[in-house]
């Protein structure tokens, strides 16, 4: 197998662990996972390189998310060891006849798998596939609009950041101002700010009083979080 050969191969190789990577992201966000992070989990989940941040706790934190990391390991390892070595198996073993062949035929599916990725970033294209993998989520988990959406965000310690995307007021809460909630004393979540109407974020206060359409950036223990707000994991927004 000469050099140009070689070099198309491996960056076949590479182009595939894209698509893979994508394909396991794409999976991982539709848990409530933001992007980057989910790339860069599924990552290091494919490679078995075994690199890991505070960040993997997001994955540990949901069995959902337990059992996709479990699917990733194992299906890295096998196509670690088992696809890449048939692909060098194969053109070690052709014939010179028909390296012209194979050389052909490759460039179909490379030039198509770059074609994609080259209209992945095209900002247009990219909110379409955001919104396409939206409406799949809400189709996959049969997601209703009685419940509000919670994404994680980030751990402290054994506490979470999240933010919850107020759909429905609970009606415990409904025309009560934040200090009248007494969410702090009753359930250790505090509201660290309120985003509304698109608006910049903002800090509440004690007279703030929650809307539908209100985004809030809570901090707290994540089951409870969800569970006081009525809240399910979400396809997280770039």
């Amino acid at each position: 197998m000469d050099i140009t050969l070689a070099l198309l191969l491996f960056s076949f190789i590479i182009l595939l662990y894209w698509v893979i990577t994508e394909v396991f992201t794409f999976i991982f966000r539709l848990t409530g996972l933001p992007a980057e992070k989910a790339r860069f989990q599924v990552i290091s989940l494919l490679t078995g390189c075994g690199f890991t941040t505070r960040e993997s706790e997001m994955i540990l934190s949901s069995r959902r998310r337990r059992r996709l990391a479990r699917i990733t390991m194992l299906f890295g390892y096998v196509f670690n060891v088992t696809i890449v070595s048939a692909f060098i198996n194969v053109f070690l073993s052709m014939k010179l006849v028909q390296v012209g062949y194979e050389f052909l035929s490759l460039l179909i599916p490379l030039a198509a798998v770059a074609v994609i990725f080259i209209f992945m970033r095209v900002p247009k294209i990219h909110a379409w596939g955001d919104n396409l993998l939206r409406h799949t989520a809400d189709r996959i988990f049969d997601r209703q609009e009685t419940f509000n959406a919670v994404m994680l965000v980030d751990y402290i310690g054994s506490e979470s950041i999240a933010q919850v995307t107020i759909r429905h007021i609970p009606d415990e809460y409904r025309g009560l101002t934040l200090a009248e909630t007494k969410l702090r004393a009753d359930t250790g979540i505090s509201v660290m700010l309120v985003e509304r109407n698109g608006g910049k974020p903002e800090a509440p206060h004690a007279d703030t009083v929650f809307e539908p359409g209100d985004k809030l950036t809570v901090f707290g223990d994540y089951q409870t979080i969800c569970k006081t707000f009525h809240a399910r994991e979400h396809f997280a927004d770039d």
